[in-house]
């Protein structure tokens, strides 16, 4: 059966918020908290970025959920053997309720130490790479690796969990969805796409999680909502790869410009119709989904956490998923 969590955005909200997000998710029903790790927020209207392995601590202190990143780009910020000690920490404070989301990352939060940003293939190979240097090294056995892209020397985690946290590969094309398939425990992705999905389960992911999440906009005046959405976050209106090759906040805002508000209207769910929250969020049942992330975005959290414990959770909960939808 789908389980239904809560999106903390570390780009809109301060840690302090992103706390009483999480309490209040556990109040309402939800099962589980997935969280963005951002170097830069999309925009400067988002305002915020706090460092994601912060937050997982301070998480795992007020609440019991599981908690997994959505996601985590272990290539270029961070090295992947530090990534892989960050990880085990994280799964032991939370007595192994730690799911560690993996992807081939942004420049615009990459780039920051200036390093080039390579192209989609290479990152892939990083990728790849990095998840072979995590595995071993949460094995805590010592480790020496020399690859195309890393090195490690002697190196070995003393802090381990009793198992290590699954490794899920985030991918928004066939080629990820199938390294997704190969090396990892688990497949993230953030469109309710049945086709990634059976590309997945065909390369290896058979009865492994597949994982994604949407942003809505609960407001009692939709016209609010959707303006809301519009300053906040048209970014993820934007096509193609232009979200994984701009390097800057500015130069989001200039691409922004792009978004109108009709666009918003159309792909965001806005307002406070529950069938309309029902239908965005079961369109990943019946892709396959496993696990999905709700997000708020902009004010009002406490009124989406009663919208959703009283009118949303209880209707998802008690209707049983749909088989998937044949890919055509």
């Amino acid at each position: 059966m789908t389980r239904y969590g809560y999106f903390l955005s570390s780009e809109e909200f301060t840690p302090g918020e992103l706390l009483d997000q999480a309490r209040m998710a556990q109040e309402a029903g939800f099962q589980g908290l997935a969280i963005s790790d951002h170097f830069h927020p999309w925009n400067d209207e988002q305002g915020e970025s706090a460092f994601v392995w912060s937050m997982i601590g301070a998480l795992s202190q007020v609440t019991s959920l599981p908690i997994t990143t959505l996601v985590t780009c272990p290539t270029i910020r961070i090295h992947p053997a530090v990534n892989a000690q960050a990880a085990a920490t994280a799964a032991v404070l939370t007595g192994g309720g730690f799911r560690f989301g993996l992807g081939s990352g942004e420049a615009l939060n990459e780039h920051i130490l200036d390093d080039d940003w390579p192209d989609a293939d290479v990152r892939l190979e990083m990728l790849e790479e990095a998840v072979e240097v995590i595995r071993k090294l949460s094995t805590g056995e010592r480790v020496t690796h020399r690859g195309t892209h890393y090195a490690v020397r002697n190196a070995r985690l003393y802090t381990l969990p009793d198992q290590p946290a699954p490794l899920y590969i985030s991918g928004f094309g066939p080629r990820a969805a199938e390294l997704a398939g190969r090396i990892g425990d688990g497949f993230v992705t953030m469109q309710p796409d049945a086709s990634l999905v059976e590309t997945f389960r065909k390369a290896g992911g058979a009865g492994k999680p597949v994982v994604g999440g949407l942003k809505v906009c609960w407001d009692t005046d939709r016209h609010r909502a959707v303006t809301t959405v519009h300053r906040l976050w048209p970014n993820e209106q934007l096509p193609g790869e232009l979200p994984q090759i701009l390097p800057t906040p500015e130069h989001f805002q200039q691409a922004n410009a792009l978004v109108t508000e009709d666009m918003i209207a159309e792909a965001v769910v806005c307002g406070d119709n529950a069938d309309e929250h029902i239908e965005a969020v079961t369109a990943y049942t019946r892709a396959g989904f496993d696990e999905v992330y709700v997000g708020q975005i902009g004010p009002d959290q406490r009124q989406f956490f009663d919208f959703y414990r009283n009118d949303i959770l209880p209707r998802l909960t008690a209707t049983a998923p749909a088989d998937p939808q044949p890919s055509r």
